[in-house]
């Protein structure tokens, strides 16, 4: 069936429900079969000529329930669940509530593995070196505060990590003495090679772990984690990937990336449901790696001792398989030429103004969904609180080192229409004139 074809199948469900349009579960399953057939016609195309498809896309959409009266485009710090994976949290934690102790403990707490698998073959790893976890936070730190550091060994990481890594690494170094040596990483480098030698110019012979970004929040910039791992991996390093902007946004195999252990969340591209995180140990390291929170044998070799955490809400980490589907469905190669086509939407509209600059590489391989942007003589947080106060934009504004601007970050259901106000936003305001001069290359 062409689109087409499939459009006018739901526009004349639609049709015939009209009587019914306030029976909310007559309209969801109408939707709910519409969304199903947009994938399916989907999947037989190329992710180029998917990326394109807006009325494939537009339908998609319909798995949201995002809010019409705001412009999301701040999913990088997370992002909205797809309506079935909402219904799978409220169904397992009503659930739950029938008989908590039994529920949660007996039935649902065993469901952790099937979670563990979907995972992993996600993830392009060993089921027995993942564990579920709460946020990319949690994982990293599960590392950063497990490995058996003394003092004067020397970790290497970059002032562009993720603040909440870095904090915790001058935790270490505080109380343990270790040293952290910070390697000089320019924004905007589009050269795998160069950028891998920055690493390997930062190590020392008392570098024991070096700490990298695989798509760093700020700028948008992903990193070569794969040749920077196998570098350093020559030189007897151990290698830790924080992936919390990576996974199941771009691709994120995670024994292709060769590292010793990573951490990401679930509930920033993957649409998980909130606070829901992933860890990965490398099989050879996990005996090594103390736990965060004790286990009863912190240095058993089995990946499940670092899901200690006691009574939670097992409801969102089930649900995390829904999650899994809904990507799936999609497919990872369709759903990233899609974010990458949002990206390069709007950056090509604006790109060209002279007030206006693109903080973040434009080409696919440096770059993907996730893009800073600034415009000359305006404050990043005055530019931020004008896109929401007057075109009703969410974003999220960027001070961080040399980098000053505005971090842009669409998803799957946003809409070419929304990037166009966001286009007419920019290029209003850099049509102003402003205190500073022309913005310099």
């Amino acid at each position: 069936m062409t689109p087409n074809n499939l459009r006018r199948s739901f526009l004349k469900k639609l049709a015939g429900m009209s009587g019914l349009m306030t029976m909310s579960p007559f309209m969801t399953k109408v939707l709910a079969e519409d969304v199903k057939e947009a994938l399916l016609q989907l999947n037989q195309l190329h992710p180029e000529e998917a990326a394109q498809d807006e009325e494939l896309w537009l339908r998609i959409q319909q798995a949201y329930t995002v809010s019409p009266n705001i412009i999301n485009l701040n999913n990088g710090g997370v992002s909205p669940q797809p309506k079935i994976v909402q219904d799978a949290v409220d169904r397992y934690y009503h659930y739950s509530n029938e008989g908590p102790s039994y529920y949660m403990w007996r039935i649902l707490d065993q469901g952790r593995e099937s979670v563990r698998m979907k995972l992993a073959e996600l993830a392009g790893c060993s089921p027995e070196e993942l564990a579920v976890n709460r946020n990319a936070t949690e994982a990293l730190d599960t590392i950063i505060f497990g490995l058996d550091l003394k003092r004067g060994d020397e970790v290497l990481l970059s002032k562009y990590d993720y603040p909440n890594m870095i904090n915790a690494y001058k935790q270490r170094a505080k109380r343990d003495g270790i040293k952290l040596n910070w390697m000089t990483l320019d924004l905007g480098m589009e050269d795998e090679d160069a950028i891998a030698q920055r690493y390997l110019e930062g190590i020392t012979p008392q570098t024991k772990v070096a700490h990298i970004t695989q798509l760093i929040n700020w700028s948008g910039q992903i990193v070569p984690v794969k040749k920077i791992c196998a570098a350093l991996k020559k030189q007897g390093i151990r290698t830790v990937v924080d992936g919390a902007h990576a996974f199941a946004h771009i691709d994120s195999n995670i024994t292709d990336i060769g590292c010793d252990y990573y951490g990401t969340s679930l509930h920033k591209w993957l649409c998980a449901p909130f606070g829901t995180g992933m860890l990965y140990v490398k099989k050879e390291h996990i005996k090594n790696l103390w736990p965060l929170i004790p286990d009863h044998d912190p240095q058993r070799d089995d990946i499940r001792k670092f899901e200690s955490l006691g009574t939670r809400s097992f409801a969102p980490e089930q649900a995390i398989s829904q999650a899994i589907d809904f990507h799936n469905a999609i497919g990872a190669d369709r759903k990233r030429a899609r974010l990458y086509y949002l990206k390069d939407y709007w950056v090509q509209k604006v790109k060209d103004h002279p007030m206006i600059n693109i903080n973040t590489p434009l080409s696919s391989q440096f770059s993907c969904a996730l893009c800073n942007v600034s415009i000359a003589g305006i404050d990043p947080v005055d530019l931020n609180n004008r896109l929401f106060k007057d075109y009703q934009i969410h974003a999220s504004p960027v001070v961080w080192e040399t980098l000053k601007g505005v971090r842009i970050t669409p998803h799957v259901y946003t809409k070419p229409s929304d990037l166009d106000r966001l286009v007419n936003a920019l290029l209003s305001y850099a049509d102003q004139p402003q205190k500073s001069s022309l913005k310099v290359n």
